[in-house]
């Protein structure tokens, strides 16, 4: 069976061939070119003008931060001060706003989502089981939930708060006033 093409041969350039430099309007530059940053912002991660300090992170990787952060604070909170559910709480807070803080610019909207299941994972480690098993787990995490809500929509308001300024002076920028 014979297959025909569907693009025109391209004639002129064969594969492996040397490619010809680009014009310098084409954006790109030689592959030899020392990278730099753009003018106006620096090498790191470090803080520019309108840009908070610190990584950044995707969806995905603030989910993860938060949720691993929230783990550990947990199970720290266990092992230092007796599963203390509000030093827990207290703890809780910093995490959500370096989350808020740390996402890129566009997955900003993910922080305040990410925020509230990071905590709940946290509190598995601190929720009291009763030695229940499974079920008393499950009651342990719900009643914990119930009694720490507080926290738990402090923290995803300080997540909010922080997410809708970003995101504010980001159309700010982008508008150029």
């Amino acid at each position: 069976m014979e297959h025909h093409r569907t693009r025109p041969r391209q004639h002129g350039q064969r594969r492996g061939a040397p490619r010809p430099p680009l014009p310098p309007q084409a954006g790109r530059r030689p592959a030899t070119a020392e990278r730099r940053p753009a003018p106006g912002r620096s090498g790191t991660a470090a803080a520019g003008p309108g840009r908070p300090p610190g990584p950044r992170l995707t969806g995905l990787g603030g989910g993860l931060f938060c949720g691993a952060a929230m783990f550990l604070l947990g199970f720290l909170d266990a092992q230092l001060f007796g599963a203390s559910l509000t030093v827990y709480g207290v703890l809780s807070l910093p995490v959500c706003a370096l989350t808020a803080l740390w996402v890129r610019g566009s997955d900003l909207l993910t922080a305040p989502v990410i925020v509230p299941i990071a905590f709940a994972a946290g509190l598995l480690t601190v929720a009291d089981d009763g030695g229940g098993g499974f079920l008393g787990g499950v009651m342990g995490l719900v009643t914990a939930l119930s009694t720490q809500a507080g926290w738990l929509y402090g923290g995803t308001l300080v997540a909010g708060v922080i997410v809708i300024v970003r995101r504010i002076r980001l159309i700010r920028s982008r508008l150029g006033g």
